[in-house]
């Protein structure tokens, strides 16, 4: 069906109609935009949000991102920023796809239906002109037809009459035929017009207006086409980005996939094991027995009396407690820092032994009485460097050598370092070779520059290597310390845990002691801790140069034969007498010592301790 023959004579209707079309398609661009603006913001709040839970560098998050939950929760973040992505894409596409194509064709559009409907009015105003002058064609033939009548009746009123005069009549004939004229030219001119007016009517509605609304149709259906065109348009922008969305969802249920609970609960574990054993069983404290001086629970002295070992309540041995306790102080005394002594040799020698003793049980001193030692004993510093680090530690510094941590995570954090100080001594020599090279091409080309002049570059990266070199091996011995694989730290390896040490052997030599005070390589700092509240930091130097040892509280005679392999102990000979300069504290070692140089531990259950009561610094456990 054409509207040129259809709806000929809607020209007006035709016009609002396609205004409205125009209008309908301007609407779903402002809808488009508005989308595309909808998707921009959306894509930048979710930029924002994975941008706001991302984990900030160098913080405590990042290594919270160790475990697979934490880094599944990271790829959906990622996943994320490629999600909003995909929403900018879809904006992008339908912007360039949609908006901007449509806004240039309304604009093409109104200018065609412009000129359309121009051409329209141009072909009514000429057929109006058309019927005007038919009209006025007629009108002028309509009046000269009756001046001929009037004039006719006239001649024949005077012709009729025998008083008129001759001439009058003729007068009166003359005029009739003048009129009758006039009135045959205007009915040819009527005739003339009056086929003019028909003729171009007939080209008007047939011709003209059928040309100019099958156009206008053309235009509207062309319009309708491509407002179709462009919802397809927006649903196709939308579906390219499916799959990669899909993609992105994919990556997400991957992620999730991937957490591990069991990986993430040994994470824990090698984030948090200290290492230590767990605490044992708290023996009985029987107040129903009289106070009396006793001696060391963990000597064989009790078997010379009676033949047997007096009565004990728990028979477990008591472990360390200082997962409850957190001063450096309370834990030294309170727990025991050394590790299990071995059990005597299955056989012993009858001369030292002459009733073959079996390998006594240890008992250990009341919980109460450590508590009381740790109120009432007076603080003795060993030495200035054992100071200075209980010092570091209430002012909150880490030890160089993290002391201060438990033994896993000691162990992990001189792995780190050493790691990171490898890594660095690798950087500085593929610097050294760099100036190295460039060194030789100076030499082979000495228009390119002078060789002197990289000498003292290589050798600052030369010093540098040494430096972290040393650096790397006093890290290393501490972590072959931590990890058991040297007997004890050589001297060479103590130099290198400061600088201050090589140059002040006295200080190094008293706190190598001090390190050596413990089976295990480990210390406690709670003379300095203790201490540190009384001595000024300005008189560390000349008070704490030199320490005076420990006295004797009595001697000790070797049951077996003990070699001291571990750092902190001393080898003993079978039936060798020495001095026992402190007694047992409940954890099975007793320090005893050889002569000024030669001190260390041993396990009670190996020597037979004779204990002096009048000797100063002896004390009494019950």
């Amino acid at each position: 069906m054409s509207w040129g023959t259809e709806l000929w004579d809607q020209f007006d209707n035709l016009e609002k109609h396609t205004q409205w079309g125009i209008d309908i398609l301007e609407k779903y661009i402002k809808f488009v935009k508005e989308r595309t603006e909808i998707e921009l913001s959306y894509a930048k709040q979710l930029r924002n949000l994975a941008k706001k839970y991302q984990p900030k560098k160098n913080s405590k998050e990042e290594e919270e991102y160790r475990y697979t939950a934490c880094k599944a929760f990271l790829s959906t973040l990622n996943e994320m920023n490629d999600y909003a992505g995909q929403h900018e894409v879809i904006s992008e596409n339908m912007t360039s796809n949609i908006t901007v194509e449509l806004a240039r064709y309304v604009q093409e559009l109104k200018q065609e239906r412009k000129s359309y409907f121009h051409d329209g009015r141009k072909a009514q105003q000429h057929i109006e002109i058309c019927w005007k002058q038919l009209e006025s064609s007629k009108r002028r033939f309509e009046r000269d037809c009756k001046e001929a009548d009037r004039a006719q009746q006239y001649f024949e009123k005077m012709d009729a009459d025998i008083n008129v005069t001759k001439a009058d009549v003729e007068k009166a004939r003359q005029q009739a035929q003048v009129r009758h004229q006039m009135a045959e030219d205007s009915k040819a001119d009527y005739s003339s017009i009056l086929q003019k007016f028909n003729h171009e009517q007939h080209e008007y509605y047939y011709t003209h207006i059928p040309n100019i609304f099958q156009k206008i149709q053309e235009m509207e259906e062309r319009r309708i086409v491509r407002i179709g065109e462009s919802m397809k348009t927006y649903a196709e922008v939308d579906r390219q980005v499916i799959p990669i969305i899909g993609k992105c969802l994919d990556e997400i249920v991957k992620a999730a996939e991937s957490i591990d609970q069991k990986n993430d609960s040994q994470l824990v574990i090698e984030a948090y094991k200290s290492g230590f054993e767990p605490p044992g069983d708290i023996e009985f404290e029987d107040y129903t027995q009289p106070m009396k001086r006793t001696v060391s629970d963990n000597s064989l002295s009790n078997f010379r009396g009676e033949g047997k070992p007096e009565l004990k309540f728990g028979g477990k041995s008591k472990g360390k407690l200082w997962p409850f306790i957190k001063k450096n102080k309370l834990m030294s005394l309170l727990t025991s820092p050394h590790q299990p002594p071995p059990p005597p040799p299955a056989s012993a020698s009858p001369s030292a032994v002459p009733n073959g003793p079996q390998s006594p049980k240890q008992q250990k001193e009341p919980l109460s009485h450590r508590f009381n030692e740790f109120m009432v004993s007076k603080p003795k510093i060993h030495c200035f460097r054992s100071l200075k680090r209980g010092l570091s530690l209430k002012l909150g510094a880490t030890p160089e050598d993290f002391s201060n941590l438990p033994p896993e995570q000691r162990r992990k954090k001189l792995q780190q370092k050493v790691d990171e100080l490898n890594k660095e001594i690798q950087k500085e020599m593929d610097q050294r070779d760099a100036i190295t090279k460039m060194k030789d091409v100076y030499l082979k080309n000495p228009q390119m520059g002078d060789p002197a002049s990289l000498d003292h570059k290589l050798t600052e990266v030369s010093q540098n290597i040494e430096k972290l070199r040393l650096e790397a091996q006093k890290f290393e011995a501490w972590l072959a310390e931590v990890e058991g694989r040297l007997p004890a730290r050589s001297e060479q390896a103590r130099r290198q845990s400061g600088m201050f040490d090589a140059q002040n052997p006295a200080t190094v030599n008293s706190c190598a002691q001090d390190r050596e005070s413990s089976p295990d390589g480990s210390y406690t700092e709670e003379q300095s801790q203790e201490g540190e509240g009384k001595v000024l930091a300005t008189d560390f130097d000349d008070e704490f140069d030199e320490e005076e040892p420990l006295p004797a509280i009595g001697t000790c005679k070797a049951l077996y034969t003990f070699e001291g392999q571990n750092e902190g102990t001393i080898s003993v000979a079978e039936g060798e007498t020495l001095y026992v300069i402190e007694e047992d504290k409940g954890d099975g070692w007793t320090r005893i010592r050889r002569n000024e140089d030669e001190e260390g531990y041993v396990p009670t259950s190996y020597v037979e301790v004779y204990l002096d009561k009048n000797a100063k610094g002896a004390k009494t456990y019950i």
